[in-house]
């Protein structure tokens, strides 16, 4: 039942090529920043990364894509770049030259199709994307003169998510936004790996905050927060 590890690298030692991996953040709140940077250390590649964007600044999904390590990206945002957010053209300049592939999935749609995996529910239909590109090939209904389309649900291999406190049974709680994804996430994928900024003893944390009970999370590791470059 513990589910404490003692390092990053043995966070991320098996992960194997092909696998889908779901990032959790949104922006830089919640990013599992270092489980990323692991990854990038790693031997895994083909991967398909499920996250809110393209990425944020020099760490993170932009070194993935350009070591060559992502086959695509489903994401709500594939930003491009600005005065703000330069490294954004890593996304960019490889998916216009065909290197990735890229499937956008409207931010509503993208958590409940985690929610549905993480349920067992099957597909679903939501009037969100009717009419436009992005429900060409898929099934619409007209329901009581409104539009749906049908969506699926969206199971991964593997899950990176950051929490705030965690025990060794892998119960979380997260601070303020950095909850974000992180919940459908850990149930959505068969392997959840946490890093988080402190391991209280089992009880620490009360029943009524538990946010991620440990029964979806497989690995946790504690480790310090490197900030993102101003």
């Amino acid at each position: 039942m513990n589910k404490l590890v003692s390092n990053l690298a043995q966070a991320v030692v098996d992960i194997a090529d092909g696998s889908t991996i779901l990032l959790g953040g949104f922006g830089t709140s919640g990013q599992p920043i270092e489980l990323m940077q692991a990854l990038l250390d790693s031997d895994a590649r083909e991967l398909t990364l499920v996250s809110n964007s393209s990425g944020n600044g020099p760490t993170g999904i932009g070194p993935l894509i350009e070591a060559g390590k992502v086959r695509k990206l489903i994401c709500t945002f594939a930003r491009s770049p600005n005065s703000l957010n330069p490294t954004a053209s890593v996304f960019e300049a490889h998916y216009r030259a065909g290197k990735v592939e890229l499937e956008i999935v409207p931010q509503g749609t993208l958590a409940e199709r985690l929610r549905a995996a993480g349920a067992g529910m099957g597909p679903f239909f939501t009037p969100t994307a009717f009419g436009t590109r992005l429900a060409e090939g898929k099934e619409t209904r007209v329901i009581d003169g409104k539009g749906y389309v049908l969506e699926q649900p969206l199971p991964a291999d593997v899950a990176f998510i950051k929490a705030h406190l965690a025990d060794a049974l892998g119960n979380l709680t997260y601070r303020f936004a950095g909850r974000n994804f992180a919940p459908v996430m850990a149930m959505a994928a068969r392997l959840t790996v946490a890093q988080v900024d402190r391991i209280v003893p089992v009880g620490d944390i009360e029943p009524e905050f538990v946010m991620t009970p440990g029964i979806f999370v497989q690995r946790v590791v504690e480790c310090e927060h490197v900030p993102l470059d101003p």
